[in-house]
């Protein structure tokens, strides 16, 4: 298979990182806005890795590299943005596409807080059909959250549970930054997109709606000796993915924020400094998000001074394969001390970055096949599951006591 990665970011570079630790595929580009990024990204990866400069705004520049390098398969390692430039690329070009985010929504006009407007991944889902009818598959939502939360779901579904009453997907940490007051360990591009959209729900029989953000806080339990931090409803792709694929009574998204996080972001909405909207500075135009972002430590640049683990899961409450009451919480847990000896990427985008390689290896395989818009629900868990624990990261699964 010869694979595309577009974006040399944190989790593009953990992307190839992971490609030549693990020897897989025939080629592997990397493309960049920067090519000196792209090239950081390959450097001592072997022949097999080459790097481009492409824009990832142009749909013609990416076709024209997709058909010289004679790709198979591109996965968009791009902050939401670029998720349609290279999504129609990919269609126009007639190769496989794989992302971690999905095309990016707009609140209602006029009750944000009640109804969902234009939703996360709508765009890709409204020519899911244009897709099939040329046999492509757009695997969409494959990194960890959305990707493997999402595989646990349907783990859950096919074989420990009769019936599901919810779904949650649940996210928490302890890391640690050395020398830093505040330092997102992913983007804070996209951190604000979620964490300040109206958070979305979904529930059987009303379907999709919103919330204010930070919404329903509960204190949950992370394994590993990460213990109780506290969560709040966040935007997020599983809640429009998951019961598309899953039966489910609710299904929701909650990460562990803490109050410290909970505040930044408050205050960066209360001054408009979460606006992606340009304002004039001087004799230039910028956008309050974009200079927020370059204001702060590169996520992908953390790594040595980061401790501390990281763990993402899917919590599960229903009736179980024998008619009795079940709770259980499917997760994996990154060790950043691990993750920067064993590939030299921090924690956070590593855990990101290991779910599309590993979906690849199964598209590559035949294992894993399909044509349209398709989240990982979509795909059968087990394999996925396996591959995780023979690269050496496995997974994890408690049982709780049910509540009901």
């Amino acid at each position: 298979m010869r694979v595309l990665v577009i974006g040399a970011g944190g989790v593009g570079t953990a992307i190839a990182r992971t490609a030549s630790k693990w020897n897989l595929f025939e080629y592997v580009a990397i493309a960049d806005y920067d090519e000196g990024r792209a090239e950081r990204a390959v450097a001592g990866a072997g022949e097999r890795f080459a790097a481009f400069r492409v824009d990832g705004r142009d749909e013609r520049a990416i076709v024209q590299l997709i058909e010289s390098e004679r790709i198979d398969a591109v996965v968009n390692a791009l902050d939401p943005r670029f998720v349609m430039p290279v999504f129609n690329a990919c269609f126009e070009a007639g190769v496989t596409y794989l992302d971690m985010a999905m095309s990016l929504s707009r609140p209602h006009p006029t009750e944000p807080y009640r109804l969902p407007g234009v939703k996360l991944g709508d765009e890709q889902f409204a020519v899911s059909e244009q897709w099939k009818e040329r046999g492509l598959l757009a695997l969409c939502g494959i990194g960890v959250e959305p990707g493997l939360s999402d595989v646990f779901a349907r783990h859950a579904a096919d074989t420990l549970f009769s019936s599901i009453d919810e779904i949650g997907v649940r996210d928490g940490a302890n890391l640690a930054v050395a020398g830093y007051d505040f330092a997102p360990s992913f983007s804070i591009w996209t951190t604000i997109e979620e964490c300040l959209n109206p958070p979305i729900i979904w529930e059987k029989g009303k379907e999709w709606f919103t919330t204010p953000p930070f919404s329903e806080p509960e204190v949950f339990t992370f394994p590993e000796g990460i213990g109780p931090v506290e969560c709040v409803n966040v935007e997020h792709e599983e809640v429009l993915l998951i019961p598309r694929w899953v039966d489910a009574n609710r299904v929701t998204f909650k990460y562990g924020l803490g109050a410290e996080f909970i505040e930044v972001l408050t205050v960066l909405h209360k001054l408009g400094l979460d606006s992606t909207t340009p304002v004039r500075v001087g004799g230039a135009e910028v956008s309050p998000r974009d200079v927020v972002a370059a204001c702060l430590p590169d996520p992908a640049q953390l790594g040595g001074k980061m401790s501390g683990l990281t763990c993402a899961g899917t919590w599960v409450t229903g009736t179980g394969k024998d008619g009795q009451p079940r709770e259980v919480y499917l997760y994996h847990v990154a060790d950043n001390a691990w993750t920067m000896s064993e590939f030299g990427s921090q924690s956070v985008v590593w855990q990101t970055a290991m779910n599309p390689v590993i979906a690849l290896e199964l598209i590559e395989a035949g294992v894993w096949s399909g044509a349209g818009v398709l989240g990982p629900e979509a795909m059968a868990p087990e394999p996925f599951l396996e591959l995780l624990n023979r690269h050496g990261s496995p997974w994890g699964m408690e049982e709780r006591t049910p509540t009901r």
